[in-house]
């Protein structure tokens, strides 16, 4: 068994910081990338932390190496991030300084001299000894020697290190929010600890004469543990910078993602680590026994994460506890359009079973039209009477049925071979949908059992069709908001002046409601508050068109979306079977004349479920057009401000 040494315990630890430090990058990296790269601040992060993971890459490589050639190749291979970190922390720093409204042009063109400066490093450690000459080794430490332009690089780096640093300190004090101030104080605490902790010490001479090598593991263990602590920190703040998501919902997301990513990927190394390098363990092949190790730790890290995630959500939430727990469970009990159709399809089987009947339907008002819910039995007897029904006649049918919640034979209506029952709201008693079974008799007559029985199926379907319309009043409100909510947020994720790009991104089109707000003005084209209370009317070109609509906002999206279906019209002769014409007929038809959605989908030889596919496809259309009018509008007012 090999002694266990003070130089072993520290090697050990820098290889683990080193691995863990090359993890917590790329992770880092792979977040920002997935979830906010449309900020330039979160770009330029994303090269500072890709050149400092090169750099610690080298180092855990350096630590498995055998000959001084080796460790020749991985120490000049360091240098492809060493190169260019005063580059990319002048890139950050001046992204920094942007997000608070300094737009000053000569920052970046140092920016990018200090790019084209890495490269022309890179050539020198490749291709010359006039900046690093051959490596060398003193003790257990590998490193390069110093060329007489390293100096001159030092005091560059050194340089722009300290200027990053003035960037960071500007931009805090541009902060005109204490929120915005607080972040940006603790990105000017951390900028430099990874530029300091990657700069290569050992090129200078007097570092390797002064020092012992454990004095100098011993300095590069913290300064690991530093920078993996600061690059979190700094990952953090980037995480909000022009993010539209809410700061509980960006801290949430980070930090179980470092928990179940990074911290589970770190763990598995220190066990790989651990497991000793011997022939057998245990009478096991070592290789056993590391598999069995490497699942383990795994399974139980994402088992303690699972446990602790209630108090690691408290400390998160620690303010809105009451809130999010309402979010939460109403996140678990809001049921969808299939979890409500599943609900009515078993309730249904199980009346239909009941009474004995052979076939039943619900139906439901939907936009003035019937819609079938759900069918037991032939489809084509549920459609058919969805069909040949006259909404008005069947709602005046039932309209004296069921006068007190109970169900008795009386109160079963014939109508089309069927017997058909109001489904109403337990609390308004308005009409939710109708129930239809086939006539089995010429008059129902049902049990006093059965009826018991069926009361509470009926009134399970009752309270499913209350549930779900209150869900659609829920949303409806939401979509509403949506636009302004994603407002709100956008302006919430700016330090303190929000920039061109940041402007135009707040633009109604550039919302992901867009194509719901113009969705909701379609419908209610010819009046309702989704078209005068729509958020299209905050769009330029709507804005364009007011004086000549009487200054109605909804008169000017009106002729606006009239506009862009007319510029949706195919040329030639109109036809209502040609593939070409569909997206405009159903346009047309239901939009502009506002045709019933059975009488559109008859008409054009379609099912009314295709015909709902077709028109989201129409839809979509209207709003990519309704976008490119919306830009040159833009354009245009800009040209006219030159």
């Amino acid at each position: 068994m090999e002694t266990l040494t003070l130089a072993k315990i520290l090697n050990f630890g820098n290889l683990i910081l080193s691995s863990a430090n090359v993890i917590i990058g790329f992770s880092l990296l792979i977040y920002i990338v997935s979830h906010n790269l449309r900020s330039s601040v979160a770009r330029a992060f994303c090269a500072l932390i890709a050149f400092i993971s090169v750099i610690y890459l080298g180092d855990v490589c350096l630590a498995e190496v055998q000959t001084l050639e080796s460790a020749n190749f991985w120490l000049r291979f360091q240098w492809l991030g060493i190169a260019f970190i005063p580059a990319a922390y002048m890139h950050f720093s001046i992204a920094m300084l942007r997000t608070t409204g300094d737009t000053s042009q000569w920052r970046r063109i140092f920016m990018w001299g200090g790019y084209a400066v890495g490269l022309v490093t890179v050539g020198l450690t490749f291709f010359g000894t006039s900046l690093v000459g051959p490596a060398t080794q003193s003790g257990t430490l590998y490193h390069l020697t110093a060329g007489r332009l390293f100096k001159l690089f030092a005091l560059y780096y050194l340089l722009v290190t300290i200027i990053g640093w003035i960037n960071i300190f500007q931009a805090r004090n541009r902060c005109l929010t204490s929120t915005s101030r607080r972040r940006m104080s603790y990105l000017l605490l951390s900028f430099a600890v990874p530029s300091i902790g990657v700069f290569p010490y050992l090129l200078i001479s007097t570092t390797t004469r002064s020092l012992t090598s454990n004095v100098i593991e011993l300095v590069a263990l913290f300064g690991n543990l530093g920078v993996a602590l600061v690059t979190i920190v700094i990952a953090y703040i980037v995480a909000y910078q022009g993010a539209m998501l809410p700061d509980r919902v960006i801290k949430h997301d980070m930090l179980h993602y470092l928990l179940r990513g990074p911290l589970v990927a770190i763990l598995v190394i220190v066990v790989m680590l651990v497991v000793p390098r011997v022939d057998n363990i245990l009478g096991l092949p070592r290789e056993v026994v590391l598999i069995v190790a490497v699942a383990a730790a795994i399974v139980i890290l994402q088992i303690a994460v699972s446990i602790a995630k209630p108090a690691i959500d408290r400390i998160i939430y620690r303010k809105d506890r009451d809130e999010i727990a309402l979010i939460q469970t109403l996140e678990m009990r809001l049921i969808t359009s299939t979890d409500l159709e599943q609900l009515l399809e078993n309730s249904l089987i199980a009346l239909c079973d009941l009474l004995r009947v052979p076939s039943g339907f619900i139906v439901t008002i939907q936009d003035a039209n019937l819609r079938l819910r759900v069918y037991n039995g032939p489809r084509e007897v549920a459609e058919e009477f969805v069909t040949a029904a006259s909404i008005q006649r069947l709602l005046e049918a039932v309209q004296n049925s069921r006068p007190e919640e109970i169900i008795e034979n009386s109160d079963w209506i014939t109508a089309d071979g069927h017997w058909l029952l109001p489904l109403r709201s337990p609390e308004t008693r308005s009409n939710l949908g109708i129930l239809g079974i086939s006539v089995i008799a010429e008059h129902p007559q049902f049990d006093p059992e059965q009826l018991d029985a069926a009361y509470g199926l009926v009134k399970r379907l009752e309270l499913a069709l209350e549930d779900k319309k209150l869900q659609e009043q829920v949303f409806n409100v939401l979509q509403q908001l949506e636009v302004e909510l994603n407002r709100v947020q956008e302006w919430r994720s700016y330090t303190a002046f929000a920039t061109p790009e940041q402007q135009a991104a707040t633009s109604p089109e550039h919302m992901p409601g867009f194509v719901q707000s113009v969705k909701d003005a379609l419908v209610q084209l010819w009046g309702g508050p989704k078209l005068s209370q729509s958020p299209l009317a905050s769009l330029s070109v709507v804005q364009t068109r007011l004086p000549q609509n009487g200054n109605v906002p909804a008169k000017a999206i009106r002729s606006i979306l009239q506009e862009v279906i007319e510029r949706l019209r195919p040329d030639g002769e109109r036809s209502m079977t040609s593939n070409e014409w569909l997206l405009y007929n159903i346009l047309d038809l239901r939009f502009i004349q506002g045709q019933r959605i059975r009488d559109v989908a008859h008409r054009l030889a379609m099912s009314e479920s295709d015909f709902y596919r077709k028109q989201r496809v129409a839809i979509d259309q209207v709003a990519e057009m309704l976008m490119k009018m919306e830009q040159a509008s833009l354009d245009q007012d800009n040209q006219e401000e030159k």
